[in-house]
């Protein structure tokens, strides 16, 4: 019964509309008083969850970012994108996953990667005849991958809720980004010829593709540098964070060159402004992670989980579908802080791999993005298309189906999220 009025309670104030760290702390605060009548541990508690250098990482992946937004980046990596593919039937669904997929390498983000390749690969598509609800459903979705692929804020977040390797978790993601992207690419072969008047230009020629691969070469190498420095040892994902920072700044300026100190100033201020969100908000589930431990609940669900007699695979799918459920309605920072206090005791005890679960757990947040009521990427295409938003929802719904078949499999086969990282020394 605690944990269901506690759940209820945090759950009611996000609804409102509330910001998610106030509503995080003012819950916790209220267990804090009644459980021991005084708040007196709140500030050793925030402080000693923010006092963490692996923090840093992200305002410097949010400033690459940006950096790269604001460079116009993205125009060349769908030109590469479609150079490539746009030829075959299905081709500009296929560009847009692989410009997605290449930008979500880059910013980390699920709204910057739908907003960014949407407003060049929407109008590009439409176009060329490329039926209006597939091109909405194919970015809508292309752009949860920003979720997946590293650097992703959620998973910084997730590692520090739950103190797993930010590098394991990075490498860990890798492989199931590209089997998520490569499901979406042959769902969009599959869809053209479901409906074979779907026009597609003419090959451009290899002259073309070698020109599009000139002027996104440097884009093309920001991945590498952040992956393969972690990967090769070279740098701490904090530093990788910073070498992408600093790539990003190198490229847009003496290579782009349309980066001066107005686009400094903008980057840095939402970088800051993000990066303040996210903090207030880790601040929040810090208070809300102690005040629960307080009243141990989080052991109490690992009891009640313990006489239902669930192993590994069935508390994960439960989670999964918890997860999925509250997807609808809250924003993914917010499932990441509710949900992991609570269930890694349990996770724990069980012998369940966190960065595993961790992935499981992003694909799960992918589709929070393009579920109704609150999918935030069905509205960021709303807004940039002027598109009804149940034809951005009726596009994006084969998508969800093809994500619940990767988190399927990802739970058959938890050795394709592992492998990697556990092979580079990089697992708990």
């Amino acid at each position: 019964m605690t944990t269901v009025i506690v759940f209820a309670a945090l759950v009611g104030m996000l609804l409102t509309g509330m910001p998610i760290f106030a509503a995080l702390g003012l819950t916790a605060t209220g267990i804090l008083w009644f459980a021991e009548g005084n708040i007196s541990s709140i500030g050793d508690t925030v402080y000693s969850h923010l006092d963490k250098g692996v923090l840093t990482t992200i305002p410097l992946f949010v400033f690459m970012a940006q950096v790269m937004i604001r460079a116009k980046v993205i125009d060349d990596l769908y030109d590469l994108a479609h150079t490539l593919v746009g030829h075959i039937r299905g081709g500009l669904g296929i560009a847009t996953v692989l410009a997605c997929t290449i930008f979500a390498a880059i910013s980390g983000s699920s709204v910057a990667t739908a907003l960014s390749i949407g407003a060049s690969a929407i109008p590009q598509m439409k176009r060329f005849g490329y039926p209006e609800r597939d091109a909405l459903g194919v970015v809508a979705a292309g752009g949860t991958l920003g979720i997946l692929i590293p650097p992703s804020g959620p998973m910084i977040l997730y590692a520090v809720v739950a103190d797993a390797s930010i590098g394991g978790l990075f490498l860990a993601g890798i492989v199931p980004g590209l089997l998520m992207a490569l499901l979406f690419a042959l769902f969009c072969v599959a869809q053209a010829k479901w409906r074979p008047g779907t026009a597609a230009p003419p090959f451009a020629g290899w002259n073309a593709v070698l020109r599009a691969i000139g002027r996104s070469i440097w884009a093309l190498l920001a991945p590498p540098v952040v992956m393969g420095g972690i990967y090769l040892g070279i740098f701490t994902a904090s530093e990788a964070a910073a070498a992408g920072s600093v790539y990003a700044l190198i490229i847009a300026v003496f290579v782009y060159r349309n980066f001066g100190w107005l686009e400094l100033y903008e980057a840095a201020y939402a970088t800051m402004r993000t990066s303040m969100m996210v903090l207030l908000i880790i601040a929040g589930a810090a208070m809300f992670g102690h005040a629960i431990t307080i009243i141990r609940l989080p052991f109490g669900v690992t009891e009640w989980v313990s006489q239902l007699g669930l192993g590994p695979i069935g508390f994960v799918v439960a989670a999964m579908a918890l997860i999925f459920v509250l997807g609808m309605f809250l924003e993914s920072i917010a499932i990441i802080l509710i949900t992991t206090p609570i269930l890694l005791p349990t996770m724990i005890k069980l012998g369940i791999d966190p960065i595993w679960y961790g992935v499981l757990l992003m694909i799960n947040l992918e589709l929070a993005m393009i579920t109704p009521p609150v999918g935030m990427n069905l509205f960021v295409i709303k807004g940039i298309t002027d598109a009804p938003l149940g034809e951005v929802i009726k596009g994006a719904a084969p998508y969800v189906a093809l994500m619940l078949l990767g988190l399927a499999v990802l739970v058959a086969l938890p050795g394709l999220a592992t492998w990697l990282p556990y092979s580079s020394g990089f697992g708990r």
